[in-house]
């Protein structure tokens, strides 16, 4: 049986950061106004960070329609990108689906450089939404 067309492109991304020490503030507020961002312009279906104070790791999900979307994603929120990075390092990076060979090799060539960056193959599922979301 073959998946849905609507859900073959679908990616989730997992990215692991270290919080720098002395940076949970101003990460946080960082990621608050890259988040209202996307949330205003940005193509991601979803889009979730959650703190682990104790480890001082973040754990952000984003998910995407298809590699078109990530590629939006990129050139919109550059600038919110680099100011959440002032304040941690991506210490692993997981991709949920299989992007296209241009987003793939862009993610090994930059994500790559800095942690490893593993792509875990879609097998099925659904995506299914409220009407209306929550902040």
């Amino acid at each position: 049986m073959t998946a849905h067309s609507d859900t073959n492109t679908i990616l989730l991304f997992h990215n692991t950061m270290r919080i720098t020490d002395g940076h949970l503030e101003s990460f946080r507020d960082a990621v608050v106004r890259a988040v209202e961002f996307v949330r205003q312009h940005g193509p991601q279906l979803l889009v979730e960070t959650f703190v682990d104070t104790e480890r001082m790791l973040a754990h952000s999900f984003q998910l995407y329609r298809d590699s078109d979307a990530v590629r939006t994603h990129w050139k919109l929120a550059d600038p919110y990108i680099r100011e959440v990075m002032e304040h941690c390092r991506v210490e692993r990076f997981d991709v949920f689906g299989e992007p296209d060979a241009e987003v793939a090799e862009s993610l090994r060539s930059g994500i790559g450089r800095e942690c490893p960056v593993t792509f875990h193959p879609r097998v099925t599922g659904f995506v299914r939404f409220a009407t209306e979301s929550r902040a």
